[in-house]
């Protein structure tokens, strides 16, 4: 197909998951393309959207025949994976791909600025996202990866590990003084954008795969503190400070508790280092306060309303959903969190 034109045919690697789910929604909502979600043979669990094609694969097969199968013929390969998946899986993944002649391919990460050198330096994960974007790329395929930050609802429903808050408890932690601001994205925003990637032709215009090639796409919902989080908990929770138990704790040392949990095997460690990291004062979490590197714009993305985001991520935690069980998230507003 000429470059010219835009590209039709698209894999997903978790496409039941949540990221994946949001994305095969909005691509097929465009009707431009043909979507197809790559499931394990022996049957994955979660609901797929109308509409969005399946192929069965065996990703533990050396040979990776069904996965490359399933992969030849597409034109992009969009790569969702949980924080569980296997450590070399999505190498795998993105061999099948190029040996399948897939030529573009988003792999893993919908994440901070793995790009800035010390992030990259200091954090072994986020050093593994920046691998990844070296194979595609050494393997003779094209990469984009998108930043967009911490996801919003999910980082704020998660708990007091991640963003610093415990919903149900009132409780807020804050960063050094809780006043650094990063970015932060809604997973509807994320899947706009890569919606907006995609729709036009694959080069020649001002939005093209070919103007982000082998580099990253920053999109952002917000560029907040911890401080500007908890007032819009206020407003959707109608409290105030009075309300909360409110503390406070150097970044740097919350960083170094949160590496020591994970050495005695605490998984919640892991997003504890992780965001007090990225919360450091001018330490590469607010990529949208360089606002020549965003793209929002450029792709004809929305303004969002933060208080909706928070309601939403309130609503999750009323629930009595959380990130250790095994239930998919729930409704908020009579609507599938992945919806749109």
């Amino acid at each position: 197909m000429s470059s010219t034109h835009h590209l039709e045919k698209v894999a997903i690697v978790g496409a039941t998951g949540r990221m994946g789910g949001y994305f095969a929604e909005a691509l097929l909502k465009t009707g431009k393309h043909t979507v197809t979600a790559l499931q394990r043979a022996d049957g994955s669990k979660g609901t797929l959207p109308t509409g969005i094609l399946t192929a069965a694969v065996d990703y533990d097969d050396p040979n990776q025949e069904s996965l490359t199968a399933a992969l030849t013929g597409q034109q992009i390969l969009i790569i969702t994976l949980s924080v569980r998946a296997p450590p070399n899986l999505q190498s795998r993944i993105i061999h099948a791909a190029v040996k399948a002649g897939v030529k573009w391919i988003m792999p893993n990460g919908w994440s901070v600025d793995v790009f800035h050198s010390a992030l990259r330096a200091e954090e072994p994960y986020f050093e593994a996202l920046v691998r990844a974007c070296e194979e595609v790329e050494a393997l003779g395929a094209n990469y984009i990866a998108m930043v967009c930050g911490f996801w919003y609802e999910w980082s704020l429903a998660c708990g007091e590990p991640w963003f610093g808050f415990d919903i149900k408890g009132r409780k807020a932690t804050f960063f050094d003084a809780g006043e650094t601001k990063v970015g932060s994205s809604t997973w509807v925003q994320c899947a706009r954008a890569l919606a907006a990637l995609l729709s036009p032709p694959e080069e020649g215009a001002e939005v093209s795969l070919q103007r982000w090639k082998n580099g990253a796409l920053y999109v952002s919902s917000f560029r907040i503190s911890q401080r500007d989080m908890l007032d819009s908990l206020h407003r959707v929770m109608g409290t105030s400070d009075q309300d909360w138990t409110i503390t406070r704790q150097p970044s740097g040392e919350r960083r170094e508790e949160g590496r020591e949990e994970v050495r005695k095997g605490i998984e919640t460690g892991i997003p504890k280092s992780l965001y007090s990291r990225v919360f450091f004062p001018n330490g590469g979490g607010d990529y949208e306060g360089k606002q020549e590197v965003v793209a929002n714009q450029m792709l004809g993305l929305p303004e969002e309303d933060m208080d909706e985001a928070t309601r939403r991520a309130v609503e999750i935690v009323e629930s009595g959903w959380t990130p250790f069980g095994s239930a998919p998230l729930p409704k908020t507003n009579g609507k599938p969190l992945n919806s749109p």
